[in-house]
């Protein structure tokens, strides 16, 4: 489940978001209030889905039910194909991808504001959304014991947010160097993000077919 989590944490939106909040004159209350509900939201994502497992039986006595290995394997169709998405879309040798529009009004955000668009950001976001399904389906269907599978989702969630965290901590920890850390995180994932995803999406598609289909056949 870490590879979806980290594939959370690269994010390039939600990183540049936090970012650009921490450069306007509300950036304490604005990012706290971002970070917080980024955690909120993906956690209730991964609490969900784990119920939602239990409840249907992911974890058999004979290994995972037969819907995880299903499950699995639409999401690495799902991957295969947001990867094609991604690096079709990769901007051109030397320019950084276009940001949102909504980026530009970031300076009027109010916490309230900044929460909400973290919450669209990790729920309602298809790449951030499969990748947070299928790392709890993982969970879901391990033969972990509940205590485990609560400790694991903790660790997915944690690492999941990590785009919002460290820009956040270096911000209050940074002193006067915060600024051009943060900025400097900002360009090269807007340089570098593309083929990163890219790989990272093939890897979890191809890992997530080749689990389904060896279950389905086993």
């Amino acid at each position: 489940m870490l590879a979806p989590a980290v594939g959370i944490a690269i994010s390039p939106v939600p990183l540049i978001a936090i970012v650009l909040m921490l450069s306007t004159p509300r950036a304490r209350a604005n990012g706290t209030a971002f970070a917080v509900a980024w955690v909120v939201t993906l956690g209730a994502i991964t609490t969900v889905v784990l119920l939602f497992g239990a409840g249907a039986g992911a974890d058999t006595d004979s290994g995972p039910a037969t819907w995880t290995a299903w499950l699995k394997l639409a999401l690495g169709v799902l991957f295969l194909l947001l990867a094609v998405k991604q690096w079709r879309g990769r901007p051109a040798p030397g320019h950084e991808a276009a940001t949102p529009k909504w980026m530009t009004t970031i300076d009027s955000f109010t916490p309230g504001k900044s929460a909400a668009m973290a919450a669209v950001l990790a729920g309602l976001n298809p790449k951030n959304l499969a990748l947070a399904i299928g790392g709890a389906v993982s969970i879901a269907s391990s033969p972990a014991t509940a205590g485990g599978e609560a400790a694991a989702a903790a660790l997915f969630v944690m690492v999941g947010s990590l785009c919002t965290l460290l820009p956040l901590g270096v911000y209050f920890l940074g002193g006067e160097r915060a600024v051009g850390t943060l900025q400097s995180w900002k360009a090269w994932m807007g340089a570098h993000n593309a083929a990163i995803m890219t790989v990272l999406l093939l890897v979890l598609g191809a890992k997530y077919l080749g689990d389904a289909i060896s279950a389905l056949t086993s």
